[in-house]
């Protein structure tokens, strides 16, 4: 299986830029027989807390239906980074395209504490392919009860959806790396590039083998999109230049 992490250059509360760089780096991945691909924390709108109750919508939003089209159309899963409305308050959530199905919204369930002013946590976990995947937004990553959800469940590889500077990377990355290990777990992480909100995002986007080990990694300052080949742990890294690294 062709798995993906996307790293982007959100342009803050922009959504309809936002979309449309999000369709270029699909249809990368699409090209390369991609069959999920994973955005960073809120990409479709940046990471902008204080806007969040102006920009948040629902996974209805007639302006992802491209990204349903695309699923559908390539057979592809797509992950997108949005702020959702809730009936309790607004939420940190990844909108799930599956090819002819339903979408689905996984919201984070464990927030940082300078986000709960703004943001109120989700109440389930989201498993993709037969529970293969587990799926974790930023900050809920470095609690072990997340991670070891994930494994009780039979999960072989976590993504982690992150906005981090470089100290949030080398954190999240030695967390990350000991989540590899323990569980035996294949890992990724996305992360955006240059300023969104108050973090200056420093990319890095990952994958960790079972063994914790670094096996590919982006730059920090191009777009573009990180696959993996689960099969062969063979990996690309494509650039929006089209520039492709084999590694």
């Amino acid at each position: 299986m062709k798995i993906s992490v996307a790293q982007t250059s959100p342009i803050k509360g922009n959504i309809e830029a936002n979309i449309l760089n999000h369709k270029r780096l699909i249809e990368n991945a699409i090209r390369e027989k991609v069959e999920l691909i994973i955005f960073p924390e809120l990409s479709i709108t940046g990471y902008e807390p204080e806007l969040a109750e102006a920009l948040a919508t629902t996974q209805d939003d007639e302006r992802f239906d491209i990204f349903q089209q695309l699923s559908d159309n390539h057979n592809i899963t797509i992950g997108i980074g949005v702020p959702t409305r809730s009936d309790v308050g607004i939420r940190i959530s990844m909108v799930i395209f599956q090819a002819n199905q339903p979408r689905q919204t996984y919201s984070k369930q464990h927030l940082h504490s300078s986000e709960t002013p703004f943001f109120v946590a989700g109440n389930h976990h989201t498993f993709l392919s037969n529970n293969q995947i587990a799926l974790a937004i930023c900050y809920e990553l470095s609690i072990p009860e997340h991670s070891a959800n994930a494994f009780q469940a039979g999960t072989d590889i976590y993504i982690a959806s992150t906005v981090n500077s470089q100290n949030g990377v080398v954190k999240d990355l030695a967390i990350l790396a000991n989540i590899a290990q323990q569980y035996s777990m294949t890992v990724l992480m996305t992360n955006c590039v240059g300023q969104t909100g108050e973090y200056f995002c420093v990319g890095k986007s990952s994958v960790l083998n079972k063994q914790g080990e670094l096996i590919g990694q982006m730059s920090d300052v191009d777009e573009g999109v990180l696959i993996f080949d689960s099969e062969t742990e063979m990996i690309d890294i494509i650039t929006l230049s089209k520039n492709n690294l084999n590694l």
